[in-house]
């Protein structure tokens, strides 16, 4: 497990004629490019930097293939996917399982000059990799692994105050406490069942009526579709907002204003973005449809944290030190950096 060293902000600043060029690297799912490109944002606020992003994407023939199989990725991308050649950054962030044959290949391309950091767990021996950057969650094991409780992301208190000012007149019309629901949806481990979306419905409107709040509902793309239309049926004649995955998302917006947020147990990024807001966190219920055990361990490190609690069909109320895990990747990141790279860029 890595144990990063004691720094200042001011001395993770790297003195350079031009800004550090990072490449945040994904497929292009929202999901994982928020990932990369939090991480890569969180360097930037750090010290000078120029992100550049890159989005890698297969073939179909290709798409399944297994990393050990894909022998030749740059001749298996898709015409639309990014290319990966020289020059190559200061650091690679990456991301993905169709990240993996570029970046097992990228300290050798690079000739040792780029630092290659690898989110989530790469399933592979992390020594392959310069750092993994993983949620404790996964158990992922090696001497340059930097656990995490949850994942990167985007949500800061800069970010979400510049996405509330585009929803401000909107929000206007309602009157506060504001309650954020999100809504996941179906994956390997969970589901909405149109009985656990009725439940949901009923629990949500006795907290909206019993608090005077306003509700702020927000469903998923993998939301399915008969569960999507319980929960905007019968939430639609509350005061608030309601978004369906139409015209500009307002996530942050939502994030901004929420008194409380609700989360699915779905979702690690959504309830990780939500503990970085420093407000309540309600963990609602879905169907299970695996053993569920990693999502169990993440959900139990948000509650000893102090950010999440279970939901009880009650907005109670407790404060808590905003998650700032992003921040203290970044600062990994940037210590590493200067201690494997101590004369590049100077």
């Amino acid at each position: 497990m890595l144990t990063p060293p004691v720094t200042t902000e001011e001395s993770l600043k790297i003195p350079s004629d031009r800004p550090l060029i990072v490449w945040a690297v994904s497929d292009g799912r929202a999901g994982i490019h928020n990932q990369v490109l939090g991480l890569a944002e969180a360097i930037a606020a750090l010290t000078p930097t120029q992100i550049v992003v890159r989005h890698i994407r297969y073939r179909r023939l290709f798409d399944r293939w297994p990393t050990a199989l894909r022998l030749w990725p740059d001749v298996m991308l898709k015409r639309d996917s990014d290319l990966i050649g020289p020059p190559y950054p200061d650091i690679w962030i990456a991301a993905g399982r169709a990240t993996l044959p570029h970046s097992l290949r990228m300290r050798r391309r690079s000739q040792g000059k780029t630092l290659v950091v690898q989110l989530q767990d790469p399933r592979l021996p992390s020594g392959r990799f310069d750092m993994v950057i993983a949620p404790k969650h996964d158990e992922v094991k090696g001497e340059n692994v930097l656990p995490l409780l949850g994942s990167t992301h985007r949500v800061t208190p800069e970010r979400l105050s510049r996405e509330a000012a585009h929803w401000a007149e909107s929000l206007s019309k309602f009157r506060a406490p504001f309650i954020a629901v999100l809504i996941g949806g179906r994956s390997k481990s969970h589901d909405i069942s149109p009985a656990r979306a009725e439940t949901l419905v009923q629990q949500i409107r006795a907290a909206v009526k019993g608090k005077k709040t306003t509700l702020l509902l927000s469903v998923s793309r993998r939301t399915p579709d008969a569960a999507r239309a319980i929960l905007t049926e019968g939430l639609k004649d509350l005061d608030g907002i309601i978004y369906e995955g139409k015209g500009d998302n307002p996530y942050f917006a939502f994030l901004n204003a929420a008194d409380h947020i609700l989360v699915t147990e779905d979702s690690v990024n959504m309830a990780t973005e939500a503990a970085a807001t420093g407000k309540p966190v309600h963990i609602l219920p879905m169907d299970a449809r695996g053993t569920g055990a990693k999502f169990g361990r993440f959900h139990q490190g948000l509650q000893e944290y102090g950010a999440a609690r279970p939901w009880s069909g009650e907005l109670r109320f407790w404060k808590y030190p905003p998650l700032n895990e992003t921040n203290r990747a970044a600062k990994a990141v940037l210590a590493l950096y200067n201690q494997t790279h101590p004369d590049e860029n100077r």
